[in-house]
């Protein structure tokens, strides 16, 4: 039942920004980003790629302190680093809070450094601000979540300052679009494509 509730409930807000005109130039002045760790990052690029006004998604790695992180070196846990996705997206389309209603919706906020099987603190779920606009939406968000008790568990998501941006391999970029008949892109990542289609279908970005 609570399911049921969390997508009615997002569905409604997602509705935020579905007037806004899409039809004008794309100016750089309206392009801003915000980077989220939301489990793999194979997942949340995946669904990111589909919506409405993200310009791109690029997975890599925020919030450790040595330079140059890699996968191997990531993937040990101890690095401080999170796998995340960087998203750019337009204003004059979407906004911060569809984006984070998004993540919300197809990644679990509960579970402490784990989403599924993927287990460590590279897998956390966090938002990385770089400025109190961002803080403050992402707040906002989280707080609406919890006065709706949406969720048996506590909201484990940390609100981290951005410092910097690490573009992970090559390989892992487009994982999903470039790997669909892969078991993992089969049995984790399409659900939660599936999940997100269903919440915002009229926010889906038309199919060439």
């Amino acid at each position: 039942m609570k399911k049921l509730i969390l997508i009615s409930l997002l569905s409604t807000l997602s509705m935020l920004g579905q007037n806004k005109n899409t039809t004008k130039p794309l100016k750089a002045s309206n392009l801003e980003t915000i980077t989220l760790a939301g489990g793999c990052y194979w997942c949340v690029e995946a669904v990111y790629e589909n919506l409405m006004g993200v310009q791109s998604a690029v997975s890599g790695y925020a919030g450790g302190k040595t330079p140059d992180p890699t996968y191997e070196t990531v993937s040990s846990g101890r690095t401080g680093y999170a796998e995340v996705v960087q998203i750019t997206y337009d204003k004059t389309v979407t906004n911060l809070d569809e984006i984070f209603k998004v993540f919300f919706t197809v990644h679990d906020p509960t579970t402490l450094n784990r989403q599924g099987a993927d287990v460590g603190t590279q897998y956390r779920s966090a938002i990385f601000y770089k400025n109190e606009e961002q803080k403050r939406a992402a707040q906002a968000v989280i707080n609406d979540l919890k006065k709706a008790r949406i969720y048996d568990s506590p909201i484990v998501t940390t609100l981290e300052p951005f410092t910097k941006f690490y573009k992970a391999e090559m390989y892992h970029q487009n994982y999903y679009e470039n790997n669909k008949n892969q078991p993992y892109c089969e049995r984790v990542i399409q659900p939660k494509l599936e999940k997100f289609e269903k919440v915002f279908k009229n926010r889906l970005k038309k199919k060439n």
